[in-house]
């Protein structure tokens, strides 16, 4: 059986910024470490960006399962060699440092962005099309999307990230992200809406927790709720849209949560209350809005398979992060549900396979 995993990672490095040149070095961004290291806690390094920090993350090999070389894609060989051993034919790589806007400026969000594209564009053709990549879109900077896309696309890119919150000031359904949206559906080329935010937040790292589920998970959803209230799947007819890494337990909800808002607008007076429009939902929210969720495989899959369709569920293993979504044996656990009867032996191939093969369109 062949195998997309459907969410990967990078760990950036240095070289990820050689790309940048002329006035976009002014935006380069240098590693640093705390001046006053606390040895009682790991040993900690930051990008720095316009002279605010964000994480670069020290992996620790044994507790990540991977390399640093894998990681940063020093060896592509040795990526290529361990998707082997796991059995993957196809791994889709999204960034680290990007998952959270590092940058207010549009100058530098474009520079680094679009260095970003181009290191990773290179360092994957090397891999015989086994790694493709998600584009990073300049959206501080919306006019330019089109050339960007078109050339990742030329460059192997099979999707574009999008955050779920406010992202260059706004939120994913508002009509400043048309264009996007229309470069999007011209290229064949996916809306990944992965967790993160696109609001910068130079807080200290141990204040993420306070604030962890909205940033992360909690965005993504938000903005699949977005565009579907906002009817932006309508607008955009062939556009494929994509929830990354935010599970898919709480696909029940947002479908019942529609539906409820549907029914409860019949009959009123006034409806568009608090500029929510006029709601008409489709008997599944997911497959009629071209709507894929990667879920996780130790979730309630009958329910979630009930909800969203067997044809709409990818699964990835969240290859170099260690976090609650890493899943390094999917493929093992999943199968395993099907030998025991917890789900359709034919969602297996769809899970794994067809369905991120048609919606990165690999």
């Amino acid at each position: 059986m062949r195998i997309i995993d459907a969410d990967t990672h990078i760990d950036e490095t240095d070289a990820t910024w050689e790309f940048m040149s002329g006035g976009d070095l002014a935006y380069k961004p240098t590693t640093a470490y705390p001046s006053n290291p606390d040895p009682k806690l790991p040993p900690a390094r930051y990008w720095v960006i316009e002279g605010k920090r964000q994480v670069r993350f020290i992996r620790s090999d044994k507790d990540s399962g991977t390399t640093v070389e894998t990681r940063e894609l020093l060896d592509i060989d040795a990526r290529l060699k361990h998707m082997d051993e796991l059995g993957t034919d196809v791994q889709v790589i999204y960034p680290t440092l990007f998952l959270m806007e590092a940058s207010e400026n549009p100058e530098a969000s474009t520079a680094t962005r679009k260095s970003y594209n181009r290191w990773l564009g290179e360092r994957c053709s090397h891999s015989g099309g086994r790694l493709r990549w998600i584009c990073m879109p300049p959206v501080q900077k919306i006019d330019t999307v089109l050339e960007e896309l078109t050339w990742a696309k030329e460059h192997g890119a099979c999707g574009v990230i999008k955050k779920g919150d406010r992202e260059a000031g706004k939120y994913p359904a508002d009509p400043y992200f048309e264009p996007l949206y229309a470069a999007a559906e011209k290229l064949d080329l996916p809306i990944c809406i992965h967790t993160g935010s696109g609001i910068p937040d130079f807080s200290p790292a141990r204040e993420f927790s306070h604030g962890q589920f909205m940033r992360t998970k909690g965005a993504a959803i938000n903005g699949v709720l977005g565009l579907v209230l906002h009817k932006i799947p309508m607008k955009f007819p062939k556009l494929r849209i994509g929830c990354i890494e935010a599970g898919s337990m709480w696909t029940p909800f947002v479908a019942y949560d529609l539906k409820r808002q549907a029914i409860k607008q019949q009959g009123r007076e006034s409806v568009g209350v608090l500029g929510v429009p006029l709601i008409d939902i489709p008997s599944n929210v997911f497959k009629d809005n071209r709507i894929w969720v990667t879920c996780q495989v130790d979730e309630d899959l009958p329910l979630i398979i009930k909800t969203v369709g067997e044809d709409n569920l990818m699964v990835g293993s969240d290859y170099t992060h260690r976090d609650p979504s890493m899943e390094l044996e999917f493929r093992k656990e999943l199968q395993a549900r099907a030998d025991k009867g917890d789900i359709p032996q034919s969602a297996v191939q769809k899970i794994l396979y067809d369905n991120p093969k048609a919606f990165y369109a690999l």
